[in-house]
């Protein structure tokens, strides 16, 4: 029997970009000539609901009158809502500019309590384009929309989640079973009416759903529920990051009600399986062999690993496949002027991986147990550059979110160089780990070859808990980093923690502290502060006890299991500085509100800060370094000079000298050395130029030097090489 898979995103993920799960699946299952159809039901359900009819049957269905004058109002205006919802979804898809003409003017779209935040946004949107503004303001007005669905139609909505309360940390099924018992809502019946549609025309043997976060697990239950009831012959089974971390330890049979499968950890060799034993290869139930999956046997939960197959490299699995998903029709939104936040949230990214784990793997908040973080495999730079021209041609774009959990600062060097030797030209970002290796010429080279952004975990600004929490760096050692980026035009995005085990209340604040420094010395220009949440599969998690922390219950829940709740030895409620750390940051983000007492952002008392006011500043004073290291790369990024010999003169002797003229994008300009300097300046530029076949050390760069001049280190450390560094020539 041939077997037919049908590969789903269940609602909601982003509304800006596919979640790239199923994209990264259907490119492993085309080396295979495995028959596939992908589908995101999210952006399927939202430009459904946000529509003219959407929004006509949304009003006319509506279970309980609006209780809140906000929703009353938007009731009373739903004339004008219907009318310019079309015109606003095309222009967030890109397709209608012009539109923003008129929302800007602020007298098109019908405003309800979501635009009362504007008065205090007014001044950040001071040097933010028309489009910027008006595609603010529709965002608001969506928000405004999906806040009346949530109060008269859904509890459960929200744009880039759905039921999300119902997925965490659910100990037991009992919740989420009962609410898949009751009738659907009426979100649930839009996405139904979509799921039918597409089985009815795909007719898969095999359904694949992927769950990537907590939100989408009770829409994963519904379409699986419905398949099941109206098509019980297609075999369901769920992977993705939701069940990777939560459902380890699954042991709640009612779950096989509506999954046949769940795999768990890299879902190739899994689904091969699951394919292999759909079609007439395995005969007998003997014959069925499975790579980490959960199913029912006997009327028993069993997880079953028994595969001979082992897990495809990296290079094996093929270049992720966008087709099947509507491209052009995603939506960009700006809920907040974080600038790294709207790149999650703004514009469509190619989503790329260039290495499988993290190459780190030791920080001890992390599932650094779990085989996503545990296995590191990168991906050669030649068949990374080979995917990104692949995906280019494929979907239009090329624009790239490397996703990785810690992009390896040598692949990152190699993947820049070859995107450089190829002459491509695309955008990209990633995660990183904030450390010495990305020194001022790394983050030049990165910029030159489209790098934008760069977002990393600062976590505790603290060097006691980041000791602690296994970091490998300190902050001093962020300062310089995040400087480095900073200088060549990369924006930085830090994440930071609060709330870590044994952190104390001047931790806190002397952490603040550090973050306000960064801000105001110019070399972050992004934050976001999470709350520290214990996991089950980080090594605080695993050994509690090294860390001052007990957990409440040793109990392991029948459904999902990696959140939990714990005590700490300090006895700090974390939870009270949520507000102060966060209002803080949105202003530093902004750059005002350096001078104000850290005390100002908190209503309860908070002890001063033991940081040194200016303890950033002193750790970013430039030492310069003339100690490079032999086997460091030479790069050179421009272009060939022009070269004129004249003659200089001076107390009656004469010598001849040569004049380099060269092109930067910007500007040109001009270096002189002697003649014979200046000829071998000329032929070594040629042959370190990034599109050469062949890297040059520091050492040959010398060596190739002293075969006919002398005192290199004079030379190379002299004005016109200096000039050449700021313009291109990298020692890596």
């Amino acid at each position: 029997m041939k077997t037919k898979l049908f590969v789903i995103t269940p609602p909601f993920t982003q509304l800006n970009t596919p979640y790239p799960a199923t994209a990264y699946i259907k490119g492993f299952l085309n080396t295979k000539n495995i028959e596939s159809v992908q589908a995101d039901l999210g952006i399927d359900v939202i430009l459904e609901l946000f529509s003219k009819k959407g929004l006509s049957d949304l009003f006319r269905s509506i279970s309980q009158q609006p209780t809140s004058d906000n929703c009353k109002r938007i009731f009373a205006l739903q004339d004008e809502y219907i009318k310019t919802i079309d015109s606003v979804i095309q222009f967030l898809q890109g397709k209608n500019p012009t539109l923003a003409l008129q929302i800007c003017q602020e007298d098109f779209l019908p405003e309800a309590s979501r635009f009362a935040q504007l008065e205090e946004l007014d001044w950040a949107f001071g040097s933010m384009g028309t489009q910027d503004k008006a595609k603010h303001l529709a965002t608001l007005y969506l928000e405004d929309i999906s806040d009346f669905i949530v109060e008269c139609v859904d509890e459960n909505f929200g744009f880039s989640r759905y039921a999300e309360r119902l997925g965490r940390s659910a100990n037991s099924f009992d919740e989420l079973y009962e609410a898949l018992q009751q009738e659907p809502t009426y979100i649930d019946s839009i996405l139904i009416s979509l799921l039918k549609a597409k089985i009815e025309a795909v007719k898969p043997t095999l359904f694949l759903i992927s769950v990537p976060f907590p939100g989408n697990l009770y829409s994963a239950f519904r379409c699986a529920q419905w398949v099941k009831q109206n098509h019980p012959e297609i075999k369901i089974s769920m992977g993705g990051g939701f069940p990777n971390t939560e459902l380890r330890s699954l042991s709640d049979k009612r779950v096989f009600e509506f999954f046949d499968f769940i795999t768990l950890d890299d879902g190739e060799v899994p689904i091969e399986e699951l394919v292999d034993n759909l079609s007439s290869r395995a005969e007998s139930k003997e014959d069925k062999r499975y790579k980490r999956t959960f199913l029912l046997e006997n009327e028993e939960v069993v997880y079953k690993n028994d595969s001979l197959k082992h897990d495809y490299k990296q290079s094996q699995v093929g270049t992720p496949d966008y087709s099947d998903l509507p491209l052009d029709k995603y939506i960009s939104v700006m809920e907040i002027v974080n600038p790294m936040h709207r790149m999650w949230s703004d514009g469509r990214w190619n989503k790329l991986t260039m290495a499988h784990g993290c190459y780190w793997g030791k920080c001890t908040f992390c599932d650094i147990s779990l085989d996503y973080i545990k296995v590191y495999e990168p991906v050669a730079a030649s068949l990374l550059c080979d995917r990104i021209e692949e995906l280019i041609e494929q979907t239009g774009q090329n624009g790239f979110h490397f996703v990785d959990e810690a992009a390896p600062p040598a692949l990152m060097r190699a993947l820049a160089l070859e995107i450089l030797k190829r002459k491509l030209a695309v955008t990209w970002w990633t995660n990183i780990r904030f450390e010495k290796s990305f020194s001022k010429d790394l983050c030049l080279l990165l910029k030159a070859s489209g790098c934008i952004a760069v977002s990393g975990g600062l976590e505790v600004a603290s060097d006691r808990l980041l000791k602690l929490i296994d970091k490998g760096v300190t902050v001093e050692q962020v300062a310089k980093v995040t400087r480095n980026f900073t200088e060549a035009g990369i924006m930085v995005h830090a994440y930071l923690m609060y709330g870590y085990p044994t952190q104390t209340i001047q931790e806190t604040v002397d952490s603040l502290e550090m973050v306000r420094q960064l801000f105001e010395a110019g070399v972050l220009q992004s934050g976001f502060w999470h709350q520290f949440a214990l996991t089950a599969h980080s090594p605080v998690g695993l050994y509690p006890e090294q860390f001052g922390v007990t957990k409440k219950t040793e109990a392991i829940g029948t459904f999902a299991n990696n959140d939990i709740e714990y005590t700490d030895a300090t006895g700090i409620n974390h939870d009270k500085f949520s507000f102060g750390l966060k209002k803080s940051l949105f202003n530093f983000m902004h750059g005002i509100c350096f001078d104000y007492e850290l005390q100002e952002w908190f209503d309860f008392k908070i002890p001063k800060t033991k940081i040194h006011p200016d303890f950033i500043f002193n750790a970013l004073e430039e030492q310069n370094d003339f100690n490079t290291k032999p086997n460091a790369k030479v790069v050179w990024l421009g272009g060939k000079p022009a070269a004129e010999i004249f003659t200089k003169s001076k107390k009656g002797r004469s010598w001849e000298m040569m004049s380099l003229t060269f092109h930067d994008k910007k500007e040109s300009f001009n270096i002189q050395t002697g003649k014979e300097e200046g000829e071998w300046l000329a032929s070594i530029l040629s042959k370190i130029a990034v599109s050469g076949s062949k890297s040059y050390t520091f050492q040959e760069v010398k060596n190739d030097f002293e075969t006919e001049l002398e005192d290199f280190e004079l030379f190379w450390y002299s004005k016109p090489v200096n000039t050449l560094r700021e313009f291109g020539l990298l020692v890596l």
